[in-house]
């Protein structure tokens, strides 16, 4: 029978329950710069096992040895990059400057107006539209030393950030054997087997993904640093870097990248007549750049994504395509890496199941 003090104590449990999880989720709110620290030292931990393996077995380093060099090859990329954008910074400092606004802002108006003039000679009505929007006096160009302040501001927690994944990373190489062992006391002994296959699987096909869209983002990289060089564009390399680090993004980073360097590159010509420099050049641009995005659309990111994941790329399309639909673009980033480790699970502990038996035959 139900009584009055069993209804009461649910309650009680359900309110402590729901407490519990408020505090649990507001400590994980608080600490989300360590847990976004420790998925990116797992994902570069991920990637740098193949180099450690490679130390290891073909060099005949020692695992501590391997463990320091495969980091430093990470700081070598890293400061790779970094000084990639110094010349852009010391060749731009000055002209962001407040001395300089006046100057951007007269360069911006002039562009503008070579827009309009473009566009009523082509008998579109857009300097009522222009007008309307008044978009000169809208901005103001002041904004610009506050905002490369707030920049100086985020360097230098972006250096705390990566010393924190750097250090990381190294016991995260160093000790996995240590932490396997230790989560195996932690593993019901019903399924050790299965989980111990799971996560070894789910190592292996990670590694490889991340490796392969490591050499997806160079092949884009270096097609449209070729695009740009042909047409004599400003700061290819970091134009170039930029916009293939938004191929992260499936489909729609690259629709945004080529948005980016028509901006760059019509921003890169400011003061050079609209019509006969600025608009032919970025045409060129925009041209190059998608068919660098049907060469890696067809060829390059499904035979890589395809093979490093053993999934079919039209079965990395739908998935991407589902999960763009259900979580948007942080959904298409995570897609093929959490529908792996969902077919691995799959094939371990439902291997009888058809459909998984289908999915999960090149695994």
């Amino acid at each position: 029978m139900i009584t009055s003090k069993i209804i009461a104590n649910g309650i009680l449990k359900a309110i402590g329950f729901l407490i519990l999880t408020a505090v649990a989720l507001y400590l994980l709110y608080l600490i989300q710069s360590v847990l976004i620290y420790l998925l990116v030292a797992l994902i570069l931990t991920l990637i740098g096992n193949p180099i450690l393996d490679f130390f290891k077995k073909r060099l005949k380093f020692k695992h501590t040895l391997a463990t320091v060099a495969t980091l430093f090859i990470f700081i070598l990329f890293i400061t790779g990059f970094i000084l990639m954008f110094i010349p852009l910074i010391s060749s731009q400092g000055q002209n962001l400057s407040l001395l300089k606004t006046t100057e951007i802002e007269k360069n911006i108006t002039q562009l503008t107006h070579q827009v309009s003039a473009f566009l009523e000679s082509h008998n579109i009505d857009s300097e009522q539209m222009l007008k309307e929007a008044n978009i000169t006096s809208k901005i103001n160009f002041n904004f610009i030393p506050n905002f490369l302040n707030t920049i100086l501001g985020t360097i230098s927690s972006f250096g705390i950030g990566l010393a924190s994944v750097l250090f990381i990373t190294f016991f995260f190489l160093k000790d996995r054997l240590k932490f396997v062992n230790g989560a195996k006391k932690l593993i019901p002994d019903s399924h050790e087997d299965q989980i111990l296959n799971s996560v070894h699987k789910i190592n292996h096909l990670l590694s490889r993904y991340f490796i392969g869209l490591l050499l997806q983002l160079f092949i884009v990289f270096v097609l449209y640093l070729i695009v740009l060089f042909i047409f004599g564009i400003p700061n290819p390399f970091i134009i170039a870097f930029l916009c293939a680090i938004l191929n992260i993004v499936p489909y729609i980073g690259p629709l945004i990248a080529s948005f980016l360097a028509a901006i760059l590159t019509m921003l890169s010509n400011l003061g050079s007549n609209f019509q006969t420099e600025i608009l032919p050049t970025t045409i060129y641009v925009l041209i190059g750049f998608w068919i660098v995005q049907i060469i890696d659309n067809n060829l390059s990111q499904p035979i890589i994504f395809s093979k490093s994941v053993s999934s079919h790329p039209l079965e990395i399309f739908l998935v991407i395509l589902i999960a763009g639909f259900l979580s948007g673009i942080l959904g298409m980033i995570i897609a093929v890496p959490l529908y792996t480790i969902l077919k691995v699970i799959g094939k371990e502990f439902f291997p009888e199941n058809a459909i998984i038996q289908l999915l999960t035959k090149n695994i």
